[in-house]
């Protein structure tokens, strides 16, 4: 599908597409904490859910480019 939108409707998209994976951080983040905290033979676990944050992070820094420039250079 292709829809056609303006630059009002793609910047909401960007901004819940940002949201999304700002919860999605702090989700795995908390997450590897909590595996790290309970089980030491989880490691792998624990790397997936590492792993899986640093994704999140990495399109959350881009998201917040796009809609803030310079933005991405704060700390998460």
């Amino acid at each position: 599908m292709t829809d056609v939108v303006d630059s009002d409707e793609l910047l909401r998209r960007i901004q819940r597409a940002r949201a999304c994976a700002h919860e999605e951080l702090l989700s795995w983040r908390a997450r590897s904490e909590d595996l790290d905290r309970t089980d030491a033979e989880r490691t792998q676990d624990v790397r997936d859910a590492r792993t899986r944050g640093l994704a999140y992070e990495a399109v959350l820094r881009v998201l917040d480019e796009i809609v803030t420039p310079g933005r991405s250079a704060e700390p998460l």
